[in-house]
Parts: C-alpha cells; sequence; structure tokens
C-alpha cells in the first residue's frame, strides 16, 4: 500500500503504521517520487489550490485522499467517483474559533485604528464598542462556530447561531433574513458549497443593521466583493476578513485602505502547531484505510 504525504515533518506525525504501508513525500511540487498510478491513500499541501488537484489524472488507482484542512471546496468538484474525500474536520477548531473572536473584539475595540495611529505617535482617546451586550449572529454551526458562540456569550454577548439544519439552540439557515436586521456582529463559519457561495450579497448586507460588523473566517466566495467593500466605504457598516474574493487580495483593491476594514491574509490556522494538528488524524486514518476499516469525515455534500 502506498501513501503520499505533503511534508517531510509529517512522517514521525503518522505513529506505527502495518509494514506493507509506504510512505513518500510529494508537496505538490516538481516531479513525482515514484509511479503515481500505483499511488493508494494520498495526503496533498494544506489549502491547496486547484492547480494542485493536477495530479489526480495520473493516480488512476487512487481510492482515498485525506485532506489537512477543514475545507474540501477545492477538492470536491474533482475527485474521480469511488475515491473517498475525507476532510480535517474539527482540527483546525480551536485557533480559526480564536482568529474569529480575535477579529470582532479588535474590530468593535478599535485596536486596528489605534496601530494606524501608533507609529504617528499619536495619543489620543478615542470612544470604542464593546462585544459586551451585543448581538451576535453565528452564520454556521459546526465545530468552529459552536466554539465562537461559546466563547462570545462567556464574554457577554447574546449569541444566535444559523446552521443549515436546525436544532435546539440553532436556527435554520431561512432564519438569517430575520436575524439579520437585529444582529450587531455577524460571523461566517459556513463551507463553501453551491449553497452557500454569495450567499452574502448586496441583499444581505442591506438587511444588516446600521454600524454592524461583517466577519469572515469562512471563505471568500461566501461575500460578494464589490457590495461589501461599498457598504464599508459608505461607513454604513464595518468588515473584518481573514479570507477574500479573490485571493490573495490586490494591492490596488479599495478595501485595503478602508478604515471600517481589519484584513489579513488567510492565517487563521496559521499559528504554531500547524503541522501537529493538520497531520494528528492522518495516521489513524491510514491505519483504518489499511485495515479496510470506515474512514472518518468523509465529505458528503459539499462537506
Amino acid at each position: 500500500m502506498k501513501v503520499w504525504i505533503a511534508h517531510e515533518e509529517g512522517r514521525a506525525l503518522l505513529g506505527h503504521l502495518p509494514a506493507d504501508v509506504e510512505v513518500e513525500v510529494y508537496d505538490g511540487r516538481g516531479g513525482y517520487p515514484s509511479d503515481p498510478a500505483a499511488l493508494d491513500f494520498w495526503v496533498p499541501p494544506f489549502l491547496a489550490q486547484s492547480k494542485v488537484t493536477t495530479p489526480l489524472r495520473d493516480m488512476t488507482s487512487l481510492k482515498a485522499i485525506q485532506l489537512l484542512s477543514a475545507g474540501a471546496e477545492v477538492w470536491v468538484p474533482v475527485v474521480p467517483e469511488g475515491v473517498a474525500l475525507c476532510d480535517a474536520r474539527g482540527v483546525h477548531t480551536g485557533v480559526t474559533a480564536e482568529w474569529a473572536v480575535g477579529a470582532v473584539i479588535a474590530s468593535m475595540r478599535g485596536f486596528d485604528v489605534f496601530a494606524r495611529k501608533q507609529p504617528r505617535h499619536e495619543w489620543k482617546v478615542e470612544w470604542t464598542t464593546t462585544v459586551v451586550g451585543k448581538r451576535v449572529l453565528v452564520v454556521g454551526a459546526g465545530d468552529i462556530g459552536e466554539k465562537v458562540g461559546a466563547v462570545l456569550t462567556a464574554l457577554g454577548a447574546q449569541v444566535e447561531k444559523v446552521a443549515r439544519s436546525a436544532r435546539p439552540g440553532v436556527h435554520p439557515v431561512d432564519a438569517v433574513e430575520s436575524l439579520l436586521p437585529e444582529s450587531d456582529v455577524v460571523v461566517l463559519i459556513v463551507p463553501l458549497t453551491d449553497a452557500t457561495r454569495g450567499l452574502v450579497d448586496a441583499k444581505f448586507l442591506s438587511r444588516m443593521k446600521d454600524g454592524a460588523l461583517l466577519v469572515n473566517a469562512a471563505r471568500g466566495p461566501i461575500v460578494d466583493t464589490d457590495a461589501l467593500t461599498a457598504e464599508v466605504a459608505s461607513g454604513r457598516l464595518r468588515c473584518a476578513l481573514d479570507v477574500v474574493d479573490p485571493e490573495p487580495l490586490p494591492a490596488g483593491h479599495p478595501l485595503w485602505d478602508l478604515e471600517g476594514a481589519l484584513i489579513t491574509p488567510h492565517v487563521g490556522a496559521s499559528v504554531d502547531g500547524m503541522l501537529e494538528r493538520a497531520y494528528a488524524p492522518v495516521g489513524p486514518q491510514i491505519r483504518r484505510f489499511a485495515a479496510g476499516e470506515p474512514l472518518e469525515n468523509v465529505v458528503a455534500d459539499g462537506y
């Protein structure tokens, strides 16, 4: 059984594997380490772009792909029938939720505004707003959304959550329209699927409360960038974005210069221990595959 992983450092993170499992490293660049037609199990690079899926055409015996990311949108349209696609659901929950909560606090407390004044040595008190007592709408109530909601609740916010399927404490996604006008903060943490692409369009934004904050910790194409730029430029809304569309955001894009926009370059999970977290499910998954057992976190309906 042949396995390709994306990082040499990943070998030490796999744990004990059956004797017949051969592990090779292929980072998506340069030539193949061996014949791709003999590959059974592939762990592609983290946050792979569409061009990294090209080797699939040569992997004629491939049976399973284990992603290092929770998002699978790049792979869903191109994975051949009969190949199991598994994501890293839950692996980056804590650090991504940390970014989302941090972005809410930084934006509401004006940390980005004060940071821009620091190089000018400008000591000027500014009144800001606070998370305490505010209404927060979390769009997407998976592992990360639940964690974001729990932390913001602990800080004193009133949190409402929506998801594709309603359950106790979680509204159905069609409740968004009625919840938006009441929400001071809207946090996006949904997967990118056909149903969520363009979800936050001009109509969605128009229903948001004046002065509200939009936080995108999900994927860029969920938001209509032009519509968001217009709202933030007008001063009616603010935003905190770790993901944008297009990505990377072009150097001359007007979002860069808007005081109401806080932007980070897709770094929600780019912190200490990323490889250790990302590879945590890989070894167990390889062992399941080798033993003929059901795989975990198999992608269905886009995520």
